[in-house]
């Protein structure tokens, strides 16, 4: 039976959609986003659940030239050191573009916070919540940007506390991810590794199952 609280099947299909277009962007253009399109963005993301209402999202912005170009050299090294140790797929990863810090409109590095530990509701047991959290504002943003037309990529190749102490951030806190926003000329008709035949993804039936683990074959 159909909900009384659906939304309209026009309204539906824009959802999932935006879900199936949704892309990991390397490539971008120089344009500037236009005013008020990076608050937006941010805002939804602020809209994400999180355990206990904790908001464990910190948001950094990178307008400095030096420092963006500090934090690219982060993620260079990283590049090199997880292409030597793939051994016979090392050429095969130094062909792929893994960011676009220096096209981008925007770099944000997007972090957890210090003080965690007085979050109980919810983190008790499973501590790492508050970086599900985090993972639900960044999809948010991705969604949000894709139906504004607006690339973002997520890069994941730094490591944590170099880049950490080059921001100064607190001890505690530990950085998630370097968003990388801006305008593209085209968005991947397929998930940029699928059309690199880096890697190939699986149906869902992959990944369902029922009542317990399945037995190993």
């Amino acid at each position: 039976m159909k909900s009384q609280h659906s939304y309209s099947q026009v309204e539906k299909e824009a959802v999932y959609r935006v879900i199936k277009e949704r892309r990991d962007m390397r490539h971008f253009s120089h344009e500037p986003l236009e005013k008020g399109l990076l608050t937006r963005l941010l805002t939804v993301a602020n809209q994400a659940p999180s355990v206990g209402l904790m908001q464990p999202w910190r948001f950094i912005r990178i307008t400095d030239n030096a420092l963006k170009s500090s934090i690219k050299t982060l993620v260079e090294t990283e590049r090199n050191i997880t292409a030597e140790l793939l051994n016979q797929r090392k050429n095969d990863f130094l062909k792929l573009k893994v960011e676009g810090i220096s096209e981008c409109a925007e770099l944000i590095v997007v972090a957890l916070p210090e003080g965690r530990e007085k979050h109980l509701f919810g983190r008790r047991t499973m501590p790492d919540m508050d970086l599900a959290s985090v993972a639900c504002a960044i999809q948010n943003m991705w969604l949000a940007a894709r139906a504004e037309g607006i690339g973002l990529g997520w890069v994941s190749l730094f490591d944590p506390i170099q880049l950490a102490n080059l921001l100064n951030m607190p001890e505690d806190s530990r950085p998630i991810a370097l968003l990388c926003i801006g305008h593209v000329e085209k968005f991947y008709e397929k998930p940029m590794l699928i059309e690199q035949n880096w890697a190939q993804a699986a149906e869902v039936d992959t990944f369902l199952f029922e009542n317990s683990w399945p037995e190993s074959k």
